[in-house]
């Protein structure tokens, strides 16, 4: 039976009004199945722009808006875990404000968790923020006991493209602080806990790569966000010894490579749920 689904969608100052009034049509109107309802999380004031063009998608949309406005800039972590809670349907879409959603993105994804998935992501094509060309595709592993086994190494979703069961999600406790790989800690919480999974290996939102987006996967503030992390799922007996001595090596030595080693990295390995191919 179709189950009805919402779409959460976080935006903050840091996001662009142009590119945040794509990722709603592409992620509303444009779509073939529509979301019964749009959480929009504003995390924090932001700048007229934005403001005006969130007021303007609110008041066109034909999909009823959720608009909840945190008054200061609290982050992801919380942003999200407010705007779950705020969801009236199980079934939830995440989606960021400054990346495209392809027209049959929901209705591929969906029956997949209305058939006994808690949580399906898909492949991505990466584009150029300046001139919008396909610079890259990520295609996922999908089938279920590869994707928990490469996740003992890497995140297996990208986190704007997954459809989820917010009892799935609640039944592990939810968004938690990790840095900034709290999604990582909880798909692999949810993992640990028996969840369905799966991915859908066609891509189906399109990832903006603006500039810096390399540079920003280094530095202490990463490593100290990728530690934590790597303890925290030893704690849980999620990677063995042997998994975390190879994880801090591997994934801490990626954080302080040059940029241009970096970016060869991501591409070819650190990304690799199946392929990551060039255009």
């Amino acid at each position: 039976m179709a189950e009805s689904f919402a779409l959460l969608m976080p935006v903050y100052r840091g996001d662009d009004a142009a590119h945040f009034s794509k990722a709603f049509a592409s992620s509303v109107a444009q779509q073939t199945r529509k979301p019964a309802q749009v959480v929009l999380v504003q995390d924090g004031p932001v700048d007229e722009e934005l403001a005006t063009a969130i007021e303007t998608v609110v008041a066109a949309s034909a999909v009823p808006v959720v608009h909840h406005r945190i008054e200061q800039n609290v982050g992801l972590t919380r942003a999200l875990t407010e705007g779950l809670a705020l969801s009236e349907h199980d079934i939830v879409a995440r989606m960021d404000a400054d990346d495209i959603s392809l027209p049959e993105r929901f209705a591929k994804q969906v029956p997949l968790v209305e058939a006994g998935l808690d949580l399906v992501g898909t492949g991505m094509f990466e584009f150029l923020d300046d001139d919008g060309s396909i610079v890259g595709k990520r295609v996922p592993r999908t089938d279920a006991a590869d994707i928990a086994a490469y996740s003992r190494f890497h995140d297996p979703f990208s986190h704007p493209t997954v459809v989820y069961r917010r009892s799935a999600v609640d039944r592990v406790g939810g968004y938690q602080p990790m840095g900034l790989m709290e999604d990582y800690w909880l798909f692999a919480r949810m993992i640990a806990d028996g969840a369905a999974i799966g991915n859908v290996p066609e891509p189906l939102v399109m990832y903006r790569v603006g500039a810096g987006a390399y540079a920003r996967r280094g530095g202490r503030a990463q490593w100290r966000s990728e530690l934590a992390l790597q303890r925290a799922l030893r704690d849980i007996r999620f990677t063995t010894r042997g998994q975390y001595l190879r994880n801090v090596s591997v994934r801490g030595l990626y954080r302080f490579v040059p940029e241009s080693v970096r970016k060869v990295a991501y591409r070819r390995f650190i990304a690799n749920g199946g392929a990551v191919t060039d255009h």
